[in-house]
């Protein structure tokens, strides 16, 4: 089946076919309709994308490159709802989403190989050897969550401001033994006995240098505990350890509000009452702060606003690269505002100083 098997049905040119599958606005709509219910009744499904992705030198696609496992990117609320943002602000331009993962598979290197217009890079390792193909193909690319770049735009949330505010709210409330528990793909799991040779993402880094900024100055050491991201099992057996030692933290600031569930779970299984025994904070305000009992202590992240900013920022950069211009490179930061519920309260009066 090719476009002069149409055009001779229709008895118009082989140009004219083509047009009303890649210039519609060429065509009358009569004209048109009549051209593609022509093509549908002979089983032709359009020219084939390869081809046509040749001919104009785009794809029709962006890539959003992800942590290690896309699994993260289905079953983390939050970034759920980043995704969801995107796709929604990237509907009217037809352009396709494609994830990728940071590794490869076999002789496949997604970030090397598939072919996409531009990228979206999300909170990755930024040593990644992914995030150093899609530089290489020079390609437009937005940074979300990411320490930035030169040369490209980014978008971040002001998560060291966020994590301030919280570890200033347990101190207003008497905490002097606070623990941190982060999450993080790479490096050491348990019981952190150096926090600072940790290894992890922008957010992570911005959030933990947050506590450090408040709690160091008030002369506070925290213990810190770390498991991978989305192991709720993993941060609820460390806390049932750490909030086991005779020096137990009262207050625990968490990396995330699905960290923060693994610590309030934990914190159950030992008959603790929250906020009476423990304080819990969060980071993210997602779904499932509110659906916590007690409601969860958090810092919000508008990630709707992300999405829409970060889908923003590239559809800008392509466009410029379309018209053979420099793509521009603003640097969005977003805030990240204190949310106080009922999973914090006053230290209790055995571990409380004055405020």
């Amino acid at each position: 089946m090719t476009l002069q098997t149409i055009a001779d049905r229709v008895g118009v040119s082989r140009m004219t076919v083509s047009n009303a599958f890649s210039r519609p606005d060429q065509l009358s709509p009569t004209l048109r309709k009549r051209i593609l219910d022509a093509a549908q009744d002979l089983g032709y499904a359009g020219p084939d994308p390869t081809a046509r992705a040749l001919a104009k030198g785009t794809t029709g696609a962006i890539g959003i490159l992800l942590t290690d496992s896309l699994r993260y990117a289905f079953t983390d609320l939050v970034a759920g709802g980043f995704l969801g943002a995107i796709a929604d602000e990237l509907a009217p331009t037809g352009l396709a989403i494609t994830l990728l993962t940071s590794a490869g598979s076999g002789d496949l290197i997604p970030a090397r190989d598939v072919a996409m217009d531009g990228a979206l890079v999300y909170s990755c390792d930024p040593t990644s050897p992914a995030v150093d193909w899609l530089r290489r193909r020079k390609l437009p690319m937005v940074f979300v969550d990411q320490a930035p770049v030169d040369g490209y735009a980014c978008v971040n949330v002001a998560d060291r401001t966020g994590a301030q505010d919280t570890a200033r709210h347990l101190l207003e409330l008497g905490h002097r033994r606070i623990a941190y528990a982060l999450a993080g793909a790479h490096g050491p799991h348990g019981l952190i006995t150096d926090p600072a040779a940790l290894t992890e993402g922008w957010a992570s880094v911005q959030r933990r240098l947050g506590w450090d900024d408040v709690l160091h100055a008030a002369g506070l050491a925290p213990l810190v505990i770390r498991e991978p991201f989305e192991q709720v099992d993993a941060i609820r057996a460390d806390t049932r350890e750490l909030l086991s030692r005779p020096d137990r933290p009262t207050a625990v600031l968490c990396f995330s509000d699905v960290t923060a569930a693994g610590v309030h779970q934990a914190a159950g299984d030992l008959g603790l009452r929250i906020p009476a025994d423990l304080s819990i904070a969060g980071f993210d305000d997602g779904p499932i702060a509110t659906q916590l009992r007690p409601a969860l202590t958090t810092v919000r992240q508008d990630v709707e606003a992300k999405g829409r900013a970060a889908a923003g920022a590239l559809t800008a950069a392509l466009q410029s690269a379309r018209d053979g211009r420099p793509w521009p490179t603003p640097r969005t930061l977003l805030p990240a505002t204190l949310v106080v519920r009922d999973s914090t309260g006053p230290a209790p009066a055995g571990a409380r100083t004055p405020v």
